[in-house]
């Protein structure tokens, strides 16, 4: 199986109509947070289907993948690290851990963040030293501040909830509007699994929160838990405008 029978397949199954639809999802006009990205117009299943029909590429053409300038052949390459990863043994998921963080600059859109970090970083980080998360979340890189947050979705799974909460008090401030939504996400999903423990940090952080993040983190209350905390909200930031 050759790097060009899988480049074929991607441009075959690619449409100029969706891709249209992809650059204004991920915003690519110039200067927003998508301006130089790529899109060819394949979706995730599509992409997913190419990776397992082919799952033989080496690792010289998967890392090509993931320095192309094509959104989707990024996608692909971590795909396949995803793959190779969960079904490898200690040392091939170290290796991959490693070849994640040295390509990490190409590791730059939230969906691709999204797909990935939780699956490799957070896997790998779960039984062990997790100061490289910290030093993720306090990057200058939108980017590396999203994969610390998300990769905590791995912890979250087991039940886990510090990293997620330590992570999410560094990046209250944050002025960025993805890391507001990825905070609020990882927070949601603490209190699919421990409401107690979501609104006890809650309950201490909640009036300095961003009003997305907090949005996205209550989602799933009920409706009056939700607009009490959206109450306060409100009047926490009518009290700064009199200050």
């Amino acid at each position: 199986m050759t790097k060009r029978s899988v480049l074929n397949e991607l441009k075959a199954s690619a449409s100029k109509s969706y891709a249209i639809k992809l650059k204004k999802f991920f915003k690519t006009k110039p200067g927003t947070y998508g301006e130089k990205d790529v899109f060819i117009g394949v979706s995730v299943p599509k992409i997913r289907a190419i990776v397992k029909r082919h799952p033989n590429l080496n690792q010289a053409d998967i890392e090509s993948f993931i320095h192309s300038k094509i959104h989707e052949q990024r996608l692909m390459g971590l795909i396949y690290w995803e793959r190779i990863y969960s079904s490898g043994d200690d040392k091939t998921k170290k290796t991959i851990y490693n070849l994640y963080l040295k390509n990490i600059r190409q590791i730059n859109n939230w969906d691709l963040v999204d797909i990935s970090a939780h699956k490799i970083i957070g896997s790998y980080l779960l039984l062990g030293n997790k100061n490289k998360l910290y030093t993720l979340a306090k990057s200058n890189d939108l980017w590396e501040r999203r994969i610390a947050i998300v990769s905590t979705f791995c912890f979250i799974k087991k039940g886990l909830f510090n990293e997620t909460f330590q992570i999410a008090s560094m990046l209250l401030k944050d002025k960025e509007d993805l890391i507001h939504k990825a905070v609020g996400w990882m927070l949601r999903e603490v209190g699919k699994k421990d409401i107690l423990a979501l609104e006890q940090f809650l309950k201490k952080y909640y009036r300095v929160m961003p009003r997305t993040m907090l949005r996205y983190a209550i989602e799933k209350f009920p409706e009056k838990r939700r607009k009490e905390y959206l109450k306060g909200l409100i009047q926490r930031q009518a009290d700064d405008k009199v200050l």
